[in-house]
């Protein structure tokens, strides 16, 4: 959890929050990591549901409302489990037409009811801590499967290895998702970037577009590892919730805006320049309309 995830869940400063948890750590109840705090031996311990529906809900909402808008009527698409997937699932239900492979019984649950969507399930063992169908069976059914994108979230997200997640059945389910897609998009929030889990499921090069929330102005991990991600060949496209100290982005302003976030141009001296010269393209180049808020929202990138 982040340090200010669990300053909103006990009501406190992050200050406070920051010296209890180094106290906790002193006694081996949690591991301190940069911006927050995870269980004990967190290479091999994964989270059940409960306790990931409870976390930076704001941000998956935002990162959820971004990744629908790059869906299309009647596309067909595959959707792996996890809560912000569940969220993404529940905006596909408006789009006609659409095709939804998962493993993930919430995903499938979120468009049961939906008009004109088609949801096919994998095979596979119920893995009752997130819901998912994993195994060798959930693998086959996904063989000769072929469709335009897929939406997967982990557990962690580095520039050096990609998307990965704590459990081994899970990645190889995720894994044989991305073989069946032409495009991958990673769902990840903040709190997942720099974090590196166990097993790998999606090498940062087979990753098309990373989607995530605005990083707060002091994580600089965060904001260090989406310049890795951009230097890497990854689009980056951020929601603004205004969850996370950012500037909040009218929905209609986020419909289909990547704002990759790369580092300095070669040959120029780390540090110098501007970082985010891609975004100020983006949204200034002739024929784009960028408003008054883009134009506040690169400022404030570029002051960052």
């Amino acid at each position: 959890m982040s340090l200010r995830e669990l300053a909103r869940v006990v009501q406190t400063s992050e200050v406070t929050v920051r010296r209890d948890v180094r106290a906790l750590e002193a006694e081996g109840l949690l591991d301190r990591r940069h911006g927050g705090a995870v269980l004990p031996g967190g290479f091999t311990r994964e989270s059940g549901f409960p306790q990931k529906s409870h976390l930076a809900t704001a941000e998956k909402t935002a990162i959820a409302d971004l990744a629908a808008s790059f869906v299309e009527e009647g596309e067909a698409i595959v959707v792996g489990a996890g809560t912000t997937t569940q969220e993404l699932a529940r905006r596909l239900a408006r789009v006609p037409g659409l095709t939804v492979v998962t493993n993930s019984l919430l995903v499938a649950q979120a468009l049961a009811h939906a008009n004109r969507v088609e949801v096919v399930m994998t095979g596979g063992t119920l893995r009752g801590s997130n819901y998912a169908l994993v195994g060798s069976g959930a693998e086959q059914s996904l063989q000769g499967l072929r469709v335009s994108r897929a939406f997967l979230s982990g557990s962690g997200l580095t520039a050096e290895r990609g998307l990965s997640t704590s459990n081994m059945l899970s990645a190889s389910v995720d894994r044989a998702l991305v073989q069946a897609a032409a495009e991958v998009v990673v769902l990840a929030d903040h709190t997942k970037l720099g974090t590196d889990t166990m097993f790998q499921t999606v090498p940062t090069d087979l990753i098309t577009r990373l989607v995530t929330d605005e990083p707060p102005v002091h994580d600089d991990r965060a904001v260090t590892e989406l310049q890795a991600l951009a230097d890497q060949g990854v689009q980056i496209a951020v929601a603004g919730s205004g969850a996370s100290g950012g500037d909040a982005v009218p929905a209609r302003q986020q419909q289909r805006r990547d704002v990759p976030l790369p580092g300095p141009r070669r040959g120029q001296v780390p540090g110098t320049g501007p970082g985010l010269r891609t975004a100020a393209t983006v949204l200034g180049e002739p024929g784009t309309s960028a408003g008054a808020g883009d134009r506040a929202r690169v400022a404030d990138l570029r002051r960052r």
